[in-house]
């Protein structure tokens, strides 16, 4: 049977649908993004960007605790910020967690909406800021401690409307999830990163390195990667292989490793091995990219085919190699050792161009000494 138009049930006006459509709509892409982002900033900031957009809000931004303090710091924000004394404070050193807002959303599972901050004792510090209104939506760790929050503000007093509301309090509680994911990510890659660094360093101690050679070698190798537009992903992997280029040497016998004379045939044989050694070690930390295996497999090969392990040539050695191969002989030039005094730059840069085309990527070792000297010759490509 046909029901008439007359009887049939209520339907939410065409209007209201449309507004449901496109605010899942938007929430599928900023989860998206968030879900695809490398670090937390990028997972965040398009959420950020959007609030400013579909409300009234002309800033806004997200706080999150860590650094070894109790403050919760400024992790990504776009928009207006206040330009007063206070917020340059709250920018250099986050809002302190005994702040009344970070109280009151430690209390609350969903957002809070404040149409003047001079009206509530929750938002005391606010309006110093420059601050009038203000919305807040709090994000928490699996175990359900607050981590940080999700902000927007206005600088003048503003009634939060049912629609902005709605937008912030399903816009923050989707993200917010993706938000603490995102943070545990980073923490636990924070923490790894320091792990490997201490493997480094206590193997620069046992080898006999120049002390700092780690920091140096790594900070010199990031420095000509970022000149040669190497992405972000890529120089944490090369990171992470300069922490660890040497850690084979943990197999190598004291007797072997500290020998201040020359090498028998069967030492330096020995000596060698080290690097399969560090393949091996390295390749059993299953989170360590292949960029940063490819460093420590590749850094002793040789442009022209000498080196060792694999006697790789040419390009088939892999670009971090062959980049971090040049910063770990500059540094070691120019370092002072039990064995020989510290060179002098120019002649560690006369050193580098001789063995061009022979021990070292000639296109490479002209792009590093540029960098050395404060400019560049262009990109060389990527790590891939």
């Amino acid at each position: 049977m046909t029901v008439p138009a007359s009887a049939s049930a209520p339907t939410e006006p065409a209007s209201r649908l449309h507004d449901r459509a496109q605010t899942a709509e938007v929430i599928v892409s900023l989860t998206r993004l968030a879900l695809g982002a490398g670090d937390l900033a990028a997972g965040v900031t398009p959420t950020l960007e959007q609030l400013v957009r579909e409300t009234a809000a002309v800033g806004s931004a997200y706080f999150q605790t860590g650094g070894g303090t109790l403050n919760y710091h400024v992790r990504a924000a776009t928009g207006e910020m206040p330009s007063t004394e206070g917020m340059a404070a709250v920018a250099a050193h986050g809002l302190p967690a005994q702040t009344p807002l970070l109280r009151a959303l430690e209390g609350t599972h969903g957002p809070l909406f404040f149409d003047d901050t001079a009206r509530d004792p929750r938002t005391a510090g606010f309006p110093e800021l420059g601050v009038a209104s203000l919305a807040a939506a709090p994000v928490r760790r699996g175990d359900g401690h607050l981590l940080g929050a999700f902000l927007m503000h206005t600088f003048e007093p503003h009634v939060w409307q049912p629609g902005e509301a709605a937008l912030f309090s399903l816009i923050s509680g989707t993200i917010a999830s993706l938000a603490g994911r995102l943070a545990a990510e980073e923490q636990a890659s924070e923490a790894r990163e320091a792990a490997l660094r201490a493997l480094g360093l206590a193997l620069e101690a046992r080898d006999g390195e120049t002390q700092g050679h780690t920091d140096r070698v790594t900070a010199l190798a990031l420095r000509f990667a970022a000149a040669q537009g190497w992405s972000e992903e890529d120089q944490q992997a090369l990171k992470w292989g300069a922490y660890l280029h040497d850690i084979g040497k943990i197999a190598i016998p004291d007797a072997v490793l500290l020998k201040p004379g020359r090498f028998t045939p069967e030492e330096w044989l020995t000596m060698r091995s080290h690097v399969q050694a560090g393949v091996a070690f390295a390749g059993a930390l299953t989170f360590l990219p292949p960029g940063a295996l490819a460093v420590i497999a590749d850094h002793h090969e040789r442009w022209d085919g000498s080196g060792y392990p694999a006697g790789k040539a040419g390009e088939a050695i892999s670009p971090g190699g062959r980049l971090f191969a040049l910063c770990d002989v500059y540094d070691a030039l120019t370092s002072s050792r039990p064995y020989k005094a510290a060179w002098p730059h120019g002649e560690a840069v006369a050193e580098l161009r001789a063995q061009a085309g022979r021990q070292f990527d000639p296109a490479y070792v002209e792009a590093f000494i540029a960098v050395l000297a404060g400019g560049t010759l262009g990109t060389l490509g990527t790590a891939r």
